[in-house]
């Protein structure tokens, strides 16, 4: 079974990285994904603090942005322990990672992001996700480190996958990247903006929900095709002149 994208996005501390590098290595993760950490990369640090995990050290890619991390996945989930006010699921680690695991033994593709040791993942990062994973900690103290949050990740990940799944893939459609939706969501956004949609205080907010919508839609890269066929229809209709 392809492995699930371990994406950290904007770590601080190379001890950090090669800690969740070695929880990775307890349950058989290797696709490590770095977006922009802070001290550059490769970190001696982190080698250190890996314990021999300097196989997935080695293969971990660096990336600008979590929209670039994420272009090949077909799912993403984001760990929080907040809602962060967006219209997402919210899901258990066993559950996410269940269904996940379901999803990649059909031929998908999946990774999981986890925020910035101080003040986690951003609003427009958790845009890029289909749900939340909440880790069942007490509420008056949420806080995980990195490591520990991609351990818990790895465990439930391990239970998922350690039997044959009840799962057969079918001629399904395939789900759409992450990059065709980004396209997408470049094209609806400017569209939209041409026509004076987005009242300029809301905007933010406004695509950010119109992202979760088609998120929730599930859509497949036939799908992603014919709305950006009907976009640009819709365009050429426009009579001359108006924006």
């Amino acid at each position: 079974m392809t492995s699930l994208a371990i994406v950290l996005v904007a770590p601080q501390l190379g001890e950090n990285i090669g800690m969740a590098a070695r929880a990775m290595a307890n349950f058989g993760l290797s696709d490590l994904r770095l977006v922009s950490p802070r001290d550059g990369w490769p970190n001696p640090s982190a080698v250190a603090a890996a314990a021999g995990a300097t196989a997935i050290l080695d293969g971990a890619s660096v990336h600008a942005s979590t929209r670039e991390a994420v272009a090949d996945l077909s799912r993403v989930l984001a760990t929080s322990a907040r809602s962060r006010g967006q219209m997402k699921r919210v899901l258990s680690p066993e559950a996410a990672l269940a269904d996940t695991a379901r999803f990649v033994a059909g031929g998908g593709r999946a990774g999981i992001l986890f925020g910035r040791e101080r003040t986690g993942l951003e609003n427009d990062d958790v845009s890029l996700a289909d749900a939340l994973v909440t880790f069942p900690v007490d509420p008056g103290f949420a806080s995980l480190n990195l490591a520990q949050a991609v351990l818990l990740v790895g465990y439930e990940w391990t239970r998922a996958t350690a039997a044959p799944l009840p799962f057969a893939a079918n001629a399904s459609p395939p789900p759409a990247s992450r990059a065709a939706l980004a396209s997408l969501f470049d094209h609806l956004e400017a569209e939209l903006d041409r026509v004076g949609f987005y009242p300029p205080d809301k905007r933010p907010v406004m695509t950010r929900n119109m992202r979760d919508m088609v998120l929730r839609m599930a859509p497949t890269e036939q799908d992603v095709r014919t709305l950006r066929g009907a976009l640009r229809a819709l365009a050429r209709l426009r009579p001359r002149g108006r924006a």
